[in-house]
Protein backbone atom coordinates (compact mmCIF):
# COMPACT_ATOMS: atom_id res chain seq x y z
CA UNK A 1 0.00 0.00 0.00
CA UNK A 2 1.33 3.54 -0.97
CA UNK A 3 1.62 6.60 1.16
CA UNK A 4 -1.49 8.02 -1.32
CA UNK A 5 -3.76 4.68 -0.87
CA UNK A 6 -3.48 5.12 2.55
CA UNK A 7 -4.39 8.82 2.79
CA UNK A 8 -7.07 7.86 0.76
CA UNK A 9 -8.24 5.56 3.44
CA UNK A 10 -8.05 7.77 5.98
CA UNK A 11 -4.34 6.48 7.47
CA UNK A 12 -1.74 8.46 7.98
CA UNK A 13 1.48 7.35 5.98
CA UNK A 14 3.18 5.93 8.52
CA UNK A 15 0.25 4.52 10.35
CA UNK A 16 1.17 1.34 12.01
CA UNK A 17 0.86 -1.66 9.12
CA UNK A 18 0.27 -5.21 9.09
CA UNK A 19 1.54 -6.47 12.09
CA UNK A 20 0.63 -3.70 14.75
CA UNK A 21 -1.23 -5.49 16.64
CA UNK A 22 -1.51 -3.51 19.25
CA UNK A 23 -1.96 0.40 20.49
CA UNK A 24 -1.20 0.29 24.11
CA UNK A 25 -2.37 2.75 26.49
CA UNK A 26 1.60 3.07 26.87
CA UNK A 27 2.33 4.60 24.13
CA UNK A 28 1.60 7.97 25.61
CA UNK A 29 4.19 7.82 27.87
CA UNK A 30 7.23 8.45 24.92
CA UNK A 31 9.53 10.22 26.28
CA UNK A 32 9.90 13.62 24.72
CA UNK A 33 13.66 13.19 24.61
CA UNK A 34 14.54 9.66 23.01
CA UNK A 35 18.24 10.25 22.61
CA UNK A 36 18.67 11.10 26.20
CA UNK A 37 16.17 8.22 27.04
CA UNK A 38 18.71 5.27 25.67
CA UNK A 39 20.62 6.10 28.50
CA UNK A 40 20.13 5.53 32.54
CA UNK A 41 20.13 9.15 34.60
CA UNK A 42 23.32 8.70 35.57
CA UNK A 43 25.08 9.35 32.75
CA UNK A 44 25.22 12.73 33.62
CA UNK A 45 27.24 12.94 36.39
CA UNK A 46 29.80 9.84 34.76
CA UNK A 47 30.68 10.41 31.59
CA UNK A 48 33.17 9.05 30.35
CA UNK A 49 31.65 5.78 30.86
CA UNK A 50 30.89 2.20 29.51
CA UNK A 51 26.58 1.85 29.72
CA UNK A 52 26.14 -0.08 27.61
CA UNK A 53 28.53 -2.79 28.88
CA UNK A 54 30.91 -4.78 26.37
CA UNK A 55 30.70 -7.83 24.58
CA UNK A 56 32.62 -10.52 22.68
CA UNK A 57 31.57 -12.79 19.17
CA UNK A 58 32.75 -14.95 15.68
CA UNK A 59 35.17 -16.97 18.26
CA UNK A 60 37.78 -18.26 16.09
CA UNK A 61 40.64 -21.11 17.17
CA UNK A 62 43.17 -18.23 17.36
CA UNK A 63 41.22 -14.95 17.71
CA UNK A 64 37.96 -13.38 19.07
CA UNK A 65 36.12 -10.20 18.35
CA UNK A 66 35.48 -7.87 21.31
CA UNK A 67 33.22 -4.78 21.41
CA UNK A 68 32.33 -1.94 23.21
CA UNK A 69 30.75 2.08 23.36
CA UNK A 70 32.55 4.60 24.83
CA UNK A 71 30.29 7.19 26.23
CA UNK A 72 32.84 10.26 26.22
CA UNK A 73 30.34 13.41 27.65
CA UNK A 74 26.68 12.92 28.87
CA UNK A 75 25.32 14.76 26.05
CA UNK A 76 26.99 12.14 23.50
CA UNK A 77 24.54 9.53 24.06
CA UNK A 78 23.86 6.83 20.89
CA UNK A 79 22.27 8.49 17.40
CA UNK A 80 23.46 12.08 18.58
CA UNK A 81 26.13 11.85 16.45
CA UNK A 82 28.54 14.44 18.95
CA UNK A 83 31.13 13.74 20.78
CA UNK A 84 34.67 14.06 20.96
CA UNK A 85 36.87 11.49 19.92
CA UNK A 86 38.11 9.10 22.31
CA UNK A 87 41.08 6.44 23.32
CA UNK A 88 39.89 3.74 24.30
CA UNK A 89 42.52 0.58 25.28
CA UNK A 90 41.78 -2.85 26.03
CA UNK A 91 43.47 -6.07 27.75
CA UNK A 92 42.84 -9.65 27.45
CA UNK A 93 44.14 -12.18 29.47
CA UNK A 94 43.93 -15.73 31.01
CA UNK A 95 42.61 -14.78 34.66
CA UNK A 96 39.63 -12.29 35.94
CA UNK A 97 41.77 -10.39 37.29
CA UNK A 98 43.46 -9.94 34.64
CA UNK A 99 47.35 -10.13 36.06
CA UNK A 100 48.56 -12.43 33.72
CA UNK A 101 47.94 -10.50 30.19
CA UNK A 102 48.16 -12.05 26.63
CA UNK A 103 47.39 -9.05 24.37
CA UNK A 104 46.38 -5.47 24.98
CA UNK A 105 46.04 -2.54 22.48
CA UNK A 106 44.19 0.58 21.80
CA UNK A 107 40.83 2.16 19.41
CA UNK A 108 40.02 5.14 19.29
CA UNK A 109 36.20 5.79 19.60
CA UNK A 110 34.45 8.20 16.93
CA UNK A 111 31.16 10.02 16.54
CA UNK A 112 31.58 8.47 13.24
CA UNK A 113 31.10 5.11 14.78
CA UNK A 114 28.82 5.86 17.39
CA UNK A 115 32.09 5.63 19.58
CA UNK A 116 31.58 2.22 19.39
CA UNK A 117 34.72 0.48 18.91
CA UNK A 118 35.83 -3.37 17.90
CA UNK A 119 39.32 -5.31 18.65
CA UNK A 120 39.93 -8.20 16.48
CA UNK A 121 42.40 -10.01 18.72
CA UNK A 122 44.37 -12.44 17.13
CA UNK A 123 47.35 -14.82 18.60
CA UNK A 124 45.45 -16.85 21.26
CA UNK A 125 45.03 -20.16 22.36
CA UNK A 126 42.36 -22.38 21.36
CA UNK A 127 39.12 -23.64 23.43
CA UNK A 128 40.38 -21.12 26.03
CA UNK A 129 38.70 -19.09 28.52
CA UNK A 130 39.92 -15.06 28.77
CA UNK A 131 38.88 -12.13 30.56
CA UNK A 132 39.06 -8.75 28.78
CA UNK A 133 38.27 -5.29 29.56
CA UNK A 134 38.20 -1.87 27.86
CA UNK A 135 39.48 1.58 29.32
CA UNK A 136 39.27 5.48 28.89
CA UNK A 137 39.53 8.67 30.13
CA UNK A 138 40.45 6.84 33.76
CA UNK A 139 37.20 4.57 33.32
CA UNK A 140 37.35 0.80 33.35
CA UNK A 141 34.77 -1.52 31.83
CA UNK A 142 33.10 -4.01 33.16
CA UNK A 143 35.58 -7.40 33.08
CA UNK A 144 34.34 -10.16 31.01
CA UNK A 145 34.63 -13.22 29.94
CA UNK A 146 35.01 -14.87 26.46
CA UNK A 147 35.77 -18.25 24.66
CA UNK A 148 38.00 -19.25 21.53
CA UNK A 149 36.91 -21.72 19.66
CA UNK A 150 38.95 -25.20 19.41
CA UNK A 151 41.84 -26.12 17.09
CA UNK A 152 40.53 -26.60 13.27
CA UNK A 153 41.77 -30.30 13.56
CA UNK A 154 40.69 -30.71 17.26
CA UNK A 155 38.99 -34.05 18.69
CA UNK A 156 35.86 -32.01 20.64
CA UNK A 157 34.18 -34.33 23.25
CA UNK A 158 31.39 -31.54 23.43
CA UNK A 159 29.87 -28.41 22.62
CA UNK A 160 27.01 -26.54 24.39
CA UNK A 161 25.44 -23.25 22.79
CA UNK A 162 22.75 -21.20 24.13
CA UNK A 163 20.47 -20.59 21.05
CA UNK A 164 17.99 -17.70 21.33
CA UNK A 165 15.64 -15.20 18.91
CA UNK A 166 13.04 -12.70 18.95
CA UNK A 167 13.75 -9.85 21.67
CA UNK A 168 10.82 -7.25 21.63
CA UNK A 169 11.97 -4.87 24.34
CA UNK A 170 8.31 -3.04 24.78
CA UNK A 171 6.89 -6.64 25.73
CA UNK A 172 8.60 -7.84 28.38
CA UNK A 173 12.28 -8.33 30.17
CA UNK A 174 15.05 -10.19 28.98
CA UNK A 175 15.14 -12.86 31.78
CA UNK A 176 16.20 -16.03 28.72
CA UNK A 177 19.20 -13.85 28.93
CA UNK A 178 19.51 -13.92 32.34
CA UNK A 179 19.34 -17.73 32.78
CA UNK A 180 21.62 -17.99 29.97
CA UNK A 181 23.95 -15.83 31.92
CA UNK A 182 23.81 -17.70 35.10
CA UNK A 183 25.48 -21.11 33.29
CA UNK A 184 29.04 -21.66 33.64
CA UNK A 185 28.76 -24.09 30.57
CA UNK A 186 28.64 -22.16 27.46
CA UNK A 187 30.66 -21.97 24.75
CA UNK A 188 28.93 -19.51 23.21
CA UNK A 189 25.54 -18.11 22.30
CA UNK A 190 23.66 -17.88 19.27
CA UNK A 191 21.21 -15.16 18.07
CA UNK A 192 19.22 -16.31 15.25
CA UNK A 193 17.38 -12.66 14.31
CA UNK A 194 15.18 -9.81 15.63
CA UNK A 195 17.55 -9.08 18.26
CA UNK A 196 16.18 -5.20 18.13
CA UNK A 197 12.57 -4.68 16.86
CA UNK A 198 11.72 -1.43 14.57
CA UNK A 199 8.60 -0.74 15.60
CA UNK A 200 7.58 2.61 17.37
CA UNK A 201 5.67 2.16 21.43
CA UNK A 202 2.55 0.17 20.97
CA UNK A 203 3.04 -0.35 17.72
CA UNK A 204 4.31 -4.41 17.66
CA UNK A 205 3.04 -6.91 20.17
CA UNK A 206 2.76 -6.43 23.85
CA UNK A 207 -0.90 -8.42 25.09
CA UNK A 208 -1.78 -4.70 25.18
CA UNK A 209 0.63 -3.89 27.81
CA UNK A 210 3.95 -1.84 26.83
CA UNK A 211 5.76 -3.28 30.02
CA UNK A 212 9.01 -0.54 29.12
CA UNK A 213 9.06 1.59 26.08
CA UNK A 214 11.25 2.11 23.51
CA UNK A 215 13.74 4.91 22.86
CA UNK A 216 13.28 6.47 20.17
CA UNK A 217 9.33 6.33 20.60
CA UNK A 218 8.61 6.37 17.08
CA UNK A 219 9.46 4.09 14.50
CA UNK A 220 13.33 3.52 12.97
CA UNK A 221 14.34 4.84 10.06
CA UNK A 222 17.48 6.86 10.04
CA UNK A 223 20.70 5.81 10.89
CA UNK A 224 20.55 7.92 14.41
CA UNK A 225 17.05 5.97 14.89
CA UNK A 226 18.83 3.00 14.61
CA UNK A 227 21.48 3.61 16.43
CA UNK A 228 19.23 4.61 19.70
CA UNK A 229 17.43 1.77 19.91
CA UNK A 230 20.29 -0.19 19.64
CA UNK A 231 21.99 1.65 22.23
CA UNK A 232 18.55 1.05 24.50
CA UNK A 233 19.02 -2.63 24.55
CA UNK A 234 22.39 -2.40 25.19
CA UNK A 235 21.38 -1.00 28.25
CA UNK A 236 19.32 -3.96 29.29
CA UNK A 237 21.68 -5.49 32.66
CA UNK A 238 20.50 -9.28 31.66
CA UNK A 239 21.75 -8.68 27.61
CA UNK A 240 24.66 -6.87 29.09
CA UNK A 241 25.41 -10.14 31.71
CA UNK A 242 25.07 -13.30 28.69
CA UNK A 243 27.31 -10.60 26.70
CA UNK A 244 29.76 -10.49 29.40
CA UNK A 245 29.75 -14.36 30.21
CA UNK A 246 30.28 -15.60 26.52
CA UNK A 247 30.93 -14.72 23.56
CA UNK A 248 27.85 -14.14 20.90
CA UNK A 249 27.56 -15.23 17.73
CA UNK A 250 24.74 -13.24 15.82
CA UNK A 251 23.13 -13.21 12.50
CA UNK A 252 20.28 -10.69 11.64
CA UNK A 253 16.49 -11.11 10.31
CA UNK A 254 13.86 -8.69 9.03
CA UNK A 255 13.78 -6.64 12.60
CA UNK A 256 16.87 -5.36 12.43
CA UNK A 257 15.72 -3.63 9.53
CA UNK A 258 11.99 -3.62 8.99
CA UNK A 259 9.09 -6.44 9.47
CA UNK A 260 9.10 -9.00 6.34
CA UNK A 261 12.06 -7.18 4.68
CA UNK A 262 13.49 -8.38 1.32
CA UNK A 263 16.11 -6.92 -1.08
CA UNK A 264 14.39 -4.25 -2.73
CA UNK A 265 11.62 -3.00 0.59
CA UNK A 266 9.41 -4.31 3.57
CA UNK A 267 6.04 -4.76 4.48
CA UNK A 268 6.85 -2.09 7.26
CA UNK A 269 8.36 0.39 4.69
CA UNK A 270 6.32 2.81 2.48
CA UNK A 271 9.10 4.17 -0.08
CA UNK A 272 9.18 7.93 -0.13
CA UNK A 273 6.91 8.10 3.20
CA UNK A 274 9.52 7.05 4.53
CA UNK A 275 12.73 7.84 3.12
CA UNK A 276 14.35 5.18 0.32
CA UNK A 277 14.33 1.47 1.43
CA UNK A 278 18.03 1.65 -0.39
CA UNK A 279 18.84 4.20 2.89
CA UNK A 280 16.85 2.82 5.48
CA UNK A 281 18.57 -0.44 4.66
CA UNK A 282 21.96 1.12 4.37
CA UNK A 283 21.40 2.88 8.17
CA UNK A 284 20.33 -0.34 10.05
CA UNK A 285 23.40 -2.32 8.10
CA UNK A 286 25.94 0.31 9.64
CA UNK A 287 24.28 0.46 12.70
CA UNK A 288 24.16 -3.06 13.25
CA UNK A 289 27.68 -3.72 12.42
CA UNK A 290 28.49 -0.47 14.99
CA UNK A 291 26.78 -2.05 17.60
CA UNK A 292 27.06 -5.93 17.65
CA UNK A 293 30.24 -8.21 18.04
CA UNK A 294 29.76 -9.32 14.54
CA UNK A 295 32.53 -9.19 11.86
CA UNK A 296 31.23 -8.14 8.08
CA UNK A 297 31.51 -11.04 6.36
CA UNK A 298 30.82 -12.39 2.47
CA UNK A 299 29.18 -9.03 0.99
CA UNK A 300 28.85 -7.53 3.77
CA UNK A 301 26.72 -9.36 4.83
CA UNK A 302 26.04 -12.01 8.05
CA UNK A 303 26.61 -15.17 5.83
CA UNK A 304 29.61 -16.69 7.06
CA UNK A 305 31.07 -19.47 8.63
CA UNK A 306 32.62 -20.69 11.84
CA UNK A 307 34.63 -24.13 13.03
CA UNK A 308 34.75 -25.78 16.23
CA UNK A 309 37.61 -28.44 16.17
CA UNK A 310 36.25 -31.50 13.98
CA UNK A 311 32.87 -31.81 15.99
CA UNK A 312 31.06 -29.22 13.96
CA UNK A 313 31.23 -25.99 11.59
CA UNK A 314 28.22 -23.94 11.46
CA UNK A 315 26.95 -22.02 8.10
CA UNK A 316 25.38 -18.66 8.98
CA UNK A 317 23.09 -17.52 6.98
CA UNK A 318 21.48 -14.03 5.76
CA UNK A 319 17.99 -14.38 4.55
CA UNK A 320 16.97 -11.03 4.27
CA UNK A 321 19.37 -8.74 1.47
CA UNK A 322 19.14 -11.44 -1.34
CA UNK A 323 15.62 -12.87 -1.16
CA UNK A 324 12.86 -12.29 -3.76
CA UNK A 325 9.85 -10.56 -2.76
CA UNK A 326 7.38 -12.46 -0.56
CA UNK A 327 4.71 -13.43 -2.49
CA UNK A 328 0.81 -13.78 -1.66
CA UNK A 329 0.22 -16.93 0.41
CA UNK A 330 -1.26 -20.00 -2.12
CA UNK A 331 0.57 -18.40 -4.91
CA UNK A 332 2.10 -20.46 -7.27
CA UNK A 333 4.78 -18.43 -7.58
CA UNK A 334 6.41 -19.88 -4.68
CA UNK A 335 7.46 -22.44 -6.95
CA UNK A 336 8.93 -20.11 -9.45
CA UNK A 337 12.55 -21.29 -9.71
CA UNK A 338 13.60 -17.35 -10.55
CA UNK A 339 12.91 -16.89 -7.33
CA UNK A 340 15.30 -16.52 -3.87
CA UNK A 341 15.42 -16.58 -0.58
CA UNK A 342 19.40 -16.91 -0.42
CA UNK A 343 20.47 -15.45 -3.64
CA UNK A 344 22.49 -17.50 -6.01
CA UNK A 345 25.86 -17.14 -4.62
CA UNK A 346 24.99 -17.69 -1.21
CA UNK A 347 23.12 -20.67 -1.66
CA UNK A 348 26.03 -22.11 -3.97
CA UNK A 349 28.40 -21.11 -0.74
CA UNK A 350 25.88 -23.56 1.56
CA UNK A 351 25.91 -26.34 -0.56
CA UNK A 352 29.82 -26.22 -1.15
CA UNK A 353 30.31 -26.00 2.53
CA UNK A 354 28.36 -28.74 3.37
CA UNK A 355 29.51 -31.28 0.92
CA UNK A 356 33.32 -30.36 1.59
CA UNK A 357 32.90 -30.55 5.34
CA UNK A 358 34.61 -32.74 7.46
CA UNK A 359 33.29 -32.07 10.86
CA UNK A 360 30.98 -35.06 12.33
CA UNK A 361 28.27 -32.06 12.69
CA UNK A 362 26.75 -29.68 9.99
CA UNK A 363 25.23 -26.75 12.07
CA UNK A 364 22.85 -24.25 9.96
CA UNK A 365 22.26 -20.47 11.66
CA UNK A 366 18.80 -20.23 9.84
CA UNK A 367 16.86 -17.12 10.64
CA UNK A 368 13.44 -18.71 9.14
CA UNK A 369 11.86 -22.14 9.20
CA UNK A 370 13.33 -24.06 6.29
CA UNK A 371 10.50 -27.40 7.22
CA UNK A 372 7.32 -27.12 5.80
CA UNK A 373 4.30 -25.86 7.36
CA UNK A 374 0.49 -26.40 6.39
CA UNK A 375 -2.03 -25.19 8.76
CA UNK A 376 -4.20 -27.96 8.50
CA UNK A 377 -7.97 -27.78 9.68
CA UNK A 378 -7.54 -25.13 12.63
CA UNK A 379 -11.02 -23.86 13.64
CA UNK A 380 -11.48 -19.46 12.75
CA UNK A 381 -10.70 -18.41 16.31
CA UNK A 382 -7.18 -20.05 16.23
CA UNK A 383 -6.51 -19.54 12.47
CA UNK A 384 -6.68 -15.27 12.71
CA UNK A 385 -4.08 -15.35 15.56
CA UNK A 386 -1.91 -17.48 13.80
CA UNK A 387 -2.18 -16.00 10.64
CA UNK A 388 -1.27 -12.78 12.51
CA UNK A 389 1.86 -14.45 13.96
CA UNK A 390 2.94 -16.01 10.57
CA UNK A 391 2.09 -13.15 8.45
CA UNK A 392 -0.68 -14.52 6.54
CA UNK A 393 -3.86 -13.25 4.72
CA UNK A 394 -6.76 -13.57 7.56
CA UNK A 395 -8.83 -16.08 5.42
CA UNK A 396 -5.92 -18.76 5.83
CA UNK A 397 -4.35 -20.64 3.63
CA UNK A 398 -1.67 -23.17 4.35
CA UNK A 399 1.81 -21.00 3.48
CA UNK A 400 3.88 -19.15 5.46
CA UNK A 401 5.65 -16.94 2.40
CA UNK A 402 8.25 -15.14 4.42
CA UNK A 403 9.78 -18.42 5.26
CA UNK A 404 11.61 -21.64 3.10
CA UNK A 405 7.70 -22.37 1.94
CA UNK A 406 7.97 -19.21 0.34
CA UNK A 407 10.85 -19.57 -1.89
CA UNK A 408 10.50 -23.92 -2.30
CA UNK A 409 12.82 -24.09 -5.48
CA UNK A 410 15.89 -22.93 -3.22
CA UNK A 411 14.84 -25.21 -0.41
CA UNK A 412 13.99 -28.57 -2.98
CA UNK A 413 18.07 -27.19 -4.55
CA UNK A 414 19.48 -27.57 -1.25
CA UNK A 415 17.81 -31.43 0.34
CA UNK A 416 18.04 -32.59 -2.66
CA UNK A 417 21.93 -31.67 -2.65
CA UNK A 418 22.08 -33.32 0.66
CA UNK A 419 20.30 -36.38 -0.40
CA UNK A 420 22.44 -36.51 -3.76
CA UNK A 421 26.34 -36.64 -1.82
CA UNK A 422 25.08 -38.30 1.40
CA UNK A 423 25.45 -35.07 3.64
CA UNK A 424 24.84 -36.51 6.89
CA UNK A 425 23.71 -34.71 10.23
CA UNK A 426 22.76 -31.29 9.10
CA UNK A 427 21.29 -29.26 11.69
CA UNK A 428 19.23 -26.15 11.15
CA UNK A 429 18.67 -23.97 14.01
CA UNK A 430 16.19 -21.37 13.97
CA UNK A 431 14.41 -18.68 15.21
CA UNK A 432 11.82 -15.86 13.89
CA UNK A 433 8.37 -17.87 14.38
CA UNK A 434 7.70 -17.41 18.23
CA UNK A 435 7.13 -20.67 18.57
CA UNK A 436 9.29 -23.92 20.19
CA UNK A 437 9.87 -26.90 16.64
CA UNK A 438 11.31 -30.18 16.57
CA UNK A 439 11.19 -31.21 12.97
CA UNK A 440 12.38 -33.61 10.67
CA UNK A 441 13.11 -31.74 7.39
CA UNK A 442 11.24 -34.25 4.51
CA UNK A 443 12.62 -33.86 0.79
CA UNK A 444 9.10 -34.58 -0.15
CA UNK A 445 6.67 -33.28 2.98
CA UNK A 446 3.61 -34.47 0.70
CA UNK A 447 4.69 -38.06 1.41
CA UNK A 448 6.35 -38.19 4.80
CA UNK A 449 7.24 -40.65 6.45
CA UNK A 450 7.70 -42.60 3.52
CA UNK A 451 9.85 -39.65 2.00
CA UNK A 452 13.09 -39.55 3.08
CA UNK A 453 14.45 -37.05 6.10
CA UNK A 454 17.24 -34.71 4.38
CA UNK A 455 17.94 -32.84 8.31
CA UNK A 456 16.62 -31.98 11.34
CA UNK A 457 15.60 -28.41 12.83
CA UNK A 458 15.57 -27.07 16.16
CA UNK A 459 13.39 -23.88 16.14
CA UNK A 460 13.51 -21.56 19.57
CA UNK A 461 10.72 -19.63 20.63
CA UNK A 462 10.72 -15.73 21.31
CA UNK A 463 12.74 -13.94 24.28
CA UNK A 464 9.32 -11.68 24.56
CA UNK A 465 7.64 -11.93 21.31
CA UNK A 466 4.24 -12.38 21.12
CA UNK A 467 3.42 -15.92 20.68
CA UNK A 468 -0.39 -17.47 20.11
CA UNK A 469 -1.67 -17.20 23.76
CA UNK A 470 -0.69 -13.57 23.83
CA UNK A 471 -2.15 -12.95 20.26
CA UNK A 472 -5.30 -14.58 21.65
CA UNK A 473 -4.93 -12.93 25.47
CA UNK A 474 -6.11 -16.04 26.92
CA UNK A 475 -3.44 -18.17 29.75
CA UNK A 476 -0.53 -19.66 28.82
CA UNK A 477 -0.58 -23.16 27.27
CA UNK A 478 -4.97 -22.86 26.39
CA UNK A 479 -3.97 -22.50 22.19
CA UNK A 480 -1.06 -24.91 22.23
CA UNK A 481 -3.22 -27.35 23.59
CA UNK A 482 -5.77 -27.16 21.02
CA UNK A 483 -3.46 -26.37 17.94
CA UNK A 484 -0.31 -28.36 18.66
CA UNK A 485 -2.46 -31.53 17.71
CA UNK A 486 -3.71 -30.36 14.84
CA UNK A 487 -0.53 -28.77 13.59
CA UNK A 488 1.33 -32.37 14.32
CA UNK A 489 -1.56 -33.77 12.20
CA UNK A 490 -1.25 -31.62 9.43
CA UNK A 491 2.60 -32.13 9.16
CA UNK A 492 4.11 -35.44 10.05
CA UNK A 493 7.41 -34.28 10.08
CA UNK A 494 6.69 -32.20 12.97
CA UNK A 495 7.81 -34.40 16.32
CA UNK A 496 6.90 -31.37 19.13
CA UNK A 497 5.43 -27.36 18.59
CA UNK A 498 4.44 -25.56 21.34
CA UNK A 499 2.49 -22.20 20.40
CA UNK A 500 2.65 -20.15 23.76
CA UNK A 501 5.42 -19.87 25.58
CA UNK A 502 8.56 -17.86 25.68
CA UNK A 503 12.23 -19.39 26.39
CA UNK A 504 15.50 -20.43 24.92
CA UNK A 505 17.35 -23.11 24.29
CA UNK A 506 20.46 -25.24 25.09
CA UNK A 507 22.08 -27.08 22.28
CA UNK A 508 24.57 -29.89 23.20
CA UNK A 509 26.65 -31.60 20.89
CA UNK A 510 28.70 -34.81 21.24
CA UNK A 511 30.09 -36.89 18.38
CA UNK A 512 27.07 -39.40 18.91
CA UNK A 513 23.78 -36.69 18.97
CA UNK A 514 22.93 -33.50 18.98
CA UNK A 515 20.31 -32.67 21.72
CA UNK A 516 18.44 -29.10 21.97
CA UNK A 517 16.91 -28.78 25.89
CA UNK A 518 14.19 -26.16 25.83
CA UNK A 519 13.86 -23.63 28.55
CA UNK A 520 10.42 -21.56 29.14
CA UNK A 521 10.14 -18.06 31.73
CA UNK A 522 7.29 -18.06 33.94
CA UNK A 523 6.15 -14.26 33.33
CA UNK A 524 8.01 -11.96 30.02
CA UNK A 525 5.85 -9.02 32.69
CA UNK A 526 8.39 -9.74 35.51
CA UNK A 527 11.88 -8.76 35.54
CA UNK A 528 12.22 -11.71 38.63
CA UNK A 529 10.99 -14.95 35.93
CA UNK A 530 12.16 -18.25 36.92
CA UNK A 531 13.36 -20.39 34.02
CA UNK A 532 12.05 -23.92 33.91
CA UNK A 533 13.12 -26.78 31.47
CA UNK A 534 10.02 -28.13 29.18
CA UNK A 535 11.76 -30.57 26.92
CA UNK A 536 14.46 -31.82 24.78
CA UNK A 537 14.93 -33.51 21.58
CA UNK A 538 17.68 -34.87 20.10
CA UNK A 539 19.00 -36.18 16.58
CA UNK A 540 21.71 -39.30 16.76
CA UNK A 541 24.63 -39.43 14.18
CA UNK A 542 23.40 -40.88 10.65
CA UNK A 543 19.88 -40.55 11.52
CA UNK A 544 18.18 -37.09 9.88
CA UNK A 545 15.25 -37.87 12.18
CA UNK A 546 14.54 -36.14 15.47
CA UNK A 547 13.30 -38.28 18.78
CA UNK A 548 12.21 -37.13 22.00
CA UNK A 549 14.55 -37.93 24.88
CA UNK A 550 13.38 -37.24 28.29
CA UNK A 551 16.17 -35.26 30.44
CA UNK A 552 18.15 -32.30 29.87
CA UNK A 553 22.00 -33.10 29.52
Amino acid sequence: MTSRDRASQGLHPLAPRRRTVVKAAAATAVLAGPLAAALPARAADEAPAFLHGVASGDPLPDGILLWTRVTPTAAATPGSGIGPDLEVEWVIARDKALTTVVAKGSVTATAASDHTVKADVRGLQPATDYWFRFSAGGTDSPVARTRTAPAVDAAVPGLRFGVVSCANWEAGYFSAYRHLAARSDLDAWLHLGDYIYEYGTGQYGTRDTVVRPHAPGHEILTLADYRTRHGRYKTDPDLQALHHKAPVVAIWDDHEFANDAWSGGAENHTEGAEGTWTARQAAARQAYFEWMPVRPAIAGTTYRRLRFGKLADLSLLDLRSFRSQQVKTGNGDVDDPDRTLTGRAQLDWLKAGLQSSDTTWRLVGNSVMISPFAIGSLTADLLKPLAELLGLPKEGLALNTDQWDGYTDDRRELLAHLRAHAIRNTVFLTGDIHMAWANDVPVDAGTYPLSASAATEFVVTSVTSDNLDDLVKVPEGTVSAVAAPLIRAANRHVHWVDTDRHGYGVLDITAARAQMDYYVLSDRTRPDATSSWARSYRTRSGTQKVERTYDPV
